[in-house]
């Protein structure tokens, strides 16, 4: 397998990026009376997600590398609790697909972790 040259080639960002995309579209659907709150919420924890990612590749040190990959796995937790809550508040009737896809990049950013810990 290539190194990875950028963040980019990295398949976690990659699929990280797409949720973030995803969570674009679903909160479009809410209220408007949310854009302050959950909408925000939801949206920032999505985009810190991605970008602690692509951070963390940037970072030359392994223990660097492994704390923003850290961070960016509570983000994504914080989105799994706000996807979890606006399915609770009625902003959407089936978010069962999004929240595979976030623990499909969950196990795939431990992986990575676990990976560079390991090197």
């Amino acid at each position: 397998m290539e190194k990875a040259k950028s963040f980019k080639d990295l398949v976690v960002w990659q699929k990280a990026h797409q949720l973030v995309l995803e969570v674009y579209k679903l909160t479009g659907t809410f209220s408007d009376s949310e854009r302050f709150g959950l909408i925000s919420q939801m949206r920032r924890a999505a985009v810190s997600l991605a970008a602690n990612i692509a951070e963390g590749f940037a970072k030359i040190g392994k223990r660097d590398k492994i704390n923003f990959y850290n961070i960016a796995q509570g983000s994504l937790g914080e989105l799994n609790y706000y996807l979890i809550l606006s399915k609770d508040l009625g902003y959407c009737e089936n978010n069962r697909k999004i929240l595979q896809f976030s623990e499909e990049v969950g196990k795939m950013l431990n992986s990575l972790i676990n990976s560079i810990a390991k090197s």
